[in-house]
């Protein structure tokens, strides 16, 4: 290696030694980074490139996370101690089962096995027939009769068997050319 690198690679080493230390103290990666007289872009490729800088940043990040709710666990006491009601609450809702808002959920999930009873397959077939949606009902009108006996017609024969006029856009009666 050259003086120059040497020089370089301990800068670099001070640097992220100061950052890590700021993170320590403070877990939020724009604030550290400027602390430590770095930009955020240098933070990101050092642990791009550098895998141990990554976990060392990762844990320097849970130290300063500890290290913050410390403070607001040690400050919520406080709080609790003066007597406000609420961080008392919150205390109480965060910490004691007994305390937390409860929400119960009751459910069966069906799966592709669940066969229908017999009385549900009739109580089906029943309600098909009285909407006249059975199998054999669905057969029976799948194919509409026409007006003529045929399954030939036009737009103005279509029109006519529903009683309205093929008419066009202006009240014009429309043609075939």
């Amino acid at each position: 290696m050259t003086k120059h690198q040497d020089a370089i690679d301990a800068r670099k080493a001070r640097e992220q030694a100061l950052l890590l230390e700021q993170l320590r103290k403070m877990p939020i990666v724009h604030v550290a980074c400027e602390k430590a007289g770095i930009s955020r872009a240098t933070y990101y490729r050092w642990r791009k490139e550098d895998e141990e800088f990554a976990k060392v940043t990762d844990e320097a990040l849970q130290d300063g996370v500890a290290l913050v709710s410390d403070m607001a666990e040690s400050q919520l006491l406080t709080q609790i101690r003066d007597g406000n009601l609420g961080a008392v609450m919150y205390w109480l809702k965060h910490r004691n089962a007994n305390y937390n808002n409860k929400l119960e959920v009751t459910a069966k999930i069906k799966t592709d096995t669940d066969a229908l009873t017999p009385e549900q397959e009739a109580a089906i077939t029943e309600a098909l027939k009285l909407a006249s949606l059975t199998p054999e009902d669905a057969a029976s009108t799948s194919s509409p009769p026409s007006s003529h006996g045929t399954n030939d017609s036009t737009p103005a024969s279509d029109a006519a068997a529903a009683g309205t006029d093929a008419q066009g856009p202006q009240g014009t009666t429309q043609t075939d050319a």
